[in-house]
């Protein structure tokens, strides 16, 4: 079992204290280190639209490298306007995942379209920074991962990793929608899709995690890492209804394999749980690895999805991950 300290809360916009475009949410954090700090990408909300409807935009946060709770820097608007109109990502960016390519930063995000009989759906696009990650252009106007015929339902929550020269994108396929007493609410599971450009993608074309909570699990932001022989996932996964509080929220989960397509999950091992009390009391999710001079942390989101904040938590055993 994986042992993490976690080591508190890092942001959130509702403990600004001078006025920002942003007013709550922290979701999805990605970070890329630099020399001197570590920035965190994430997405963000302003105030609701006069419809009373949300948009979610791309942000970060500026770490002191040396003291990870000390934030250096905050951006001062987003960095990625929202798609034209009619485009797959006209209401939001979100959730995303940032890599450094050579000269250029890429963010891959999954873009919101409101519909009519469900809330939304969604497709994954790809933005690039020539600006060290300061604002990003995309790609196009239309997606580099869509719903098909295979995937008819949306895509998103995608996770972009390079291992041995090859571009591979975790992300989630929706299965179907549940009629429910309130809303419609989707039911989506991980999957992967590979690529020698990040751009041009062939997908697996399965599910890659076995469902513990039943059909309806819903399962998300499915994190990659390479350690010791074998790959090593970190997921959220949570109930299809009654998801908002402790009972049914999300979780973080794990699994690992030798191959990326078959996965054993055994989410005793992940050793992330809800704190007892406080901001992530009632769900841990969307977490995101990385390592750091010899280190190796954890960001997170907290309770309803990230509107109370990011954390962070620090592995603390076992440093030899042939023991996972």
């Amino acid at each position: 079992m994986l042992k993490w300290e976690k080591l508190g809360k890092i942001f959130s916009p509702k403990d600004l204290l001078n006025e920002s475009w942003m007013k709550e949410f922290a979701q999805s954090p990605s970070v890329l280190i630099f020399e001197t700090h570590v920035r965190v990408y994430f997405c963000s909300r302003p105030a609701p639209t006069p419809d009373g409807q949300f948009q979610s935009f791309l942000s970060y946060i500026d770490l002191d490298r040396e003291n990870l709770l000390k934030v250096l820097n905050v951006c001062s608007e987003p960095i990625l306007t929202l798609g034209g109109y009619g485009t797959f990502d006209e209401f939001g960016t979100n959730p995303i995942s940032v890599i450094r390519d050579q000269d250029e930063i890429r963010v891959y995000y999954a873009g919101w379209t409101r519909c009519e009989s469900v809330p939304f759906n969604g497709a994954i696009g790809l933005a690039v920074s020539h600006d060290k990650g300061e604002s990003f252009t995309r790609l196009g106007d239309g997606p580099v991962l869509s719903y098909s015929p295979d995937e008819p339902f949306l895509l998103g929550s995608p996770r972009i990793r390079k291992f041995d020269g090859k571009w591979h994108l975790w992300y989630v396929s929706g299965k179907e929608w549940l009629q429910t007493e309130g809303k419609p609410e989707p039911v989506y599971k991980i999957r992967m899709a590979s690529s020698e450009d990040g751009i041009n993608w062939i997908k697996l074309g399965r599910d890659l995690i076995e469902s513990k909570l039943g059909e309806h699990e819903c399962q998300a932001c499915a994190d990659v890492i390479f350690r010791d022989g074998k790959y090593h996932m970190f997921f959220s996964y949570r109930y299809s209804h009654n998801y908002k509080g402790k009972e049914g929220g999300y979780r973080i989960g794990y699994a690992s394999s030798v191959d990326m397509i078959n996965w054993s999950r055994r989410d005793e091992v992940a050793g992330m749980d809800v704190s007892e009390s406080g901001w992530d009391s009632e769900m841990v999710n969307y977490p995101h690895v990385f390592m750091l001079d010899g280190d190796t942390y954890m960001l997170y989101q907290g309770n309803e999805m990230g509107r109370s904040g990011i954390g962070l938590a620090k592995l603390v055993s076992p440093q030899n991950w042939s023991r996972v």
